[in-house]
């Protein structure tokens, strides 16, 4: 456990010798899973990075207490969000709120005004995003491929990824620091206390 400490503590610090070392610890895992499962290479840089930013905001924030290794909790984070994304894609019904959802609010249960909230949330602190990062995440939202979000705004495939991953950051920070977001995590909370 005290390895996990360290590992937690430098995902919440940025520190890139550890982070590089949890990449390499951990993709092939993750590739395997994903590859064995429909999915290609990009798939599985998609899905590790977006695990990875959900981890760091869980982590920096509080919000959860794992229990078990990091790499386990990181593991089951990957293949929610695999089948997650399979799901998406079978259906091919991506709107803002499901994508906001899979950035931070992870709610079990959720009634209409406190979607419209998340909505509203989401909506407010995207319109302050760079140009840049808002065509990003859109195109990212539209269910493209790094590949693909590369080609359109003209940038290289790994600084595509950097940016949707800055961006996904920055967007779920701000949300994060609005009141009505900490409302909606403590009522969720309490909902969840009643269950």
């Amino acid at each position: 456990m005290d390895k996990d400490r360290i590992i937690i503590a430098g995902i919440i610090k940025g520190d890139e010798v550890i982070l590089k070392k949890f990449y390499r610890d951990n993709f092939r895992y993750i590739q395997g899973y994903i590859t064995q499962n429909y999915g290609n290479p990009e798939d599985v840089e998609d899905i590790f990075q977006d695990a990875l930013v959900f981890l760091y905001q869980k982590l920096s924030s509080g919000s959860v207490e794992i229990t078990s290794s990091i790499r386990t909790y990181f593991y089951g984070v990957c293949k929610n969000m695999w089948r997650n994304r399979l799901r998406k894609k079978k259906k091919l019904i991506i709107n803002d709120v499901e994508s906001l959802q899979e950035l931070q609010m992870d709610y079990t249960t959720v009634d209409e005004s406190k979607n419209e909230d998340q909505e509203h949330l989401y909506r407010k602190y995207f319109l302050k995003l760079s140009i840049t990062n808002k065509k990003i995440l859109q195109l990212f939202f539209e269910g493209k491929s790094m590949k693909e979000i590369a080609t359109i705004t003209g940038y290289s495939e790994g600084y595509t990824r950097k940016k949707k991953f800055e961006a996904k950051r920055q967007l779920a920070a701000m949300i994060e620091e609005d009141p009505l977001y900490r409302k909606l995590q403590s009522s969720h909370k309490r909902e969840y206390a009643c269950e």
